[in-house]
């Protein structure tokens, strides 16, 4: 990553690894790309059988032992397993904890949004080596944190403006916001970093109010477990929300292959909480502390032994041969 001073412009390499300078490179992709190709694989060009869509229908309820959902239309679903991948406000939540679990205010909120990417010398500072994010933190004054980066073959550029709403109305968890806005609040930003915002625009501005969910005393009960942010929801500031959420769906694969009984789902759940639950909660804590350290003005400290050199399915493949496996039965 490159790291940005707000006033000079001045940038600094910063390697979390003595060797990552050679080794690492950073593969950035747009959030909507990968749930594409997620979605593609899921429907038909995948093994297995292809999900069946529900566009339009809302989960209202679920009954985690009976194995149904219910949806805004009446109709009551039924399933050998639920997964509640359904985000920081997470109804399925509410039916495995059997009482609500709101998120509370971080204090900070977001812009959000994407410009077209056009090659040029005056925006090659973007695309240069190291790859990876390029950030500035604010030295003065009430949080605020510039994060970017390139993706789509460096077509696109994502961009999201963090500043602190503990003395203003945040607008909620999602509203619309403007380029004046984003002005306004970086506007002692040196103009190389403020000059991105007069690409192109890709898609509209949104303001994003970060919620802080505390830790779960349970992701599962009877035939339904949360996944992703329903479980842990995290804040950004270590980049792992997607991330978690895909180690935690692999790990499901490889705990409920094809062929798992009805009568054996509450049993691997159980493991997958065993092997997931600590880790995500980890995540979700040190996401928090993270934003405590850039509020003071310190740097971004990284646990990347604990983060990325983890073998997730390795994890869930061990576990899974030593519960269920040729190993357990014959023990």
């Amino acid at each position: 990553m490159v790291s940005f001073d707000p006033q000079s412009g001045e940038s600094t390499k910063i390697f979390f690894s003595e060797d990552e300078s050679q080794t690492v490179i950073n593969l950035l992709c747009h959030r909507s790309d990968l749930y594409e190709e997620l979605k593609r694989l899921a429907i038909g060009d995948g093994e297995g059988l292809p999900v069946e869509l529900r566009l339009g229908a809302k989960v209202v309820g679920c009954d985690p032992e009976a194995g149904t959902i219910s949806l805004n239309s009446g109709e009551v679903v039924h399933a050998d397993l639920i997964i509640g991948a359904d985000g920081i406000h997470s109804v399925v939540r509410t039916d495995i904890l059997g009482e609500v679990q709101k998120p509370s205010p971080s204090g900070v909120s977001c812009f959000r949004t994407t410009f077209a990417l056009s090659e040029g010398p005056e925006l090659q500072w973007l695309t240069e080596k190291p790859s990876g994010t390029r950030n500035s933190l604010a030295k003065d004054g009430p949080f605020r944190m510039i994060l970017m980066y390139p993706c789509r073959n460096e077509t696109v550029l994502n961009f999201i403006g963090f500043y602190d709403d503990s003395l203003e109305d945040a607008g909620g968890w999602k509203s619309k916001g403007s380029r004046e806005e984003i002005i306004a609040k970086f506007q002692d930003y040196h103009p190389k970093l403020l000059s991105v915002l007069d690409l192109p625009p890709q898609s509209e501005i949104l303001k994003w109010q970060l919620g802080v969910l505390p830790r779960l005393p349970t992701w599962i009960r009877g035939r339904a477990a949360l996944l992703g942010d329903a479980a842990h929801a995290t804040l950004p500031f270590l980049g792992q929300g997607a991330a978690m959420a895909i180690e935690e769906a692999g790990a499901l694969g490889c705990l409920l292959p094809a062929g798992t009984r009805v009568e054996d789902v509450p049993g691997r759940l159980e493991a997958y909480q065993d092997i997931r639950k600590e880790r995500g909660d980890f995540v979700n804590h040190e996401s928090v502390e993270q934003l405590k350290r850039l509020r003071r003005g310190g740097a971004a400290v990284q646990v990347q032994a604990k983060l990325v050199h983890y073998d997730a399915l390795g994890a869930a493949r061990e576990c899974y041969e030593a519960r269920f496996g040729r190993k357990s039965s014959s023990t």
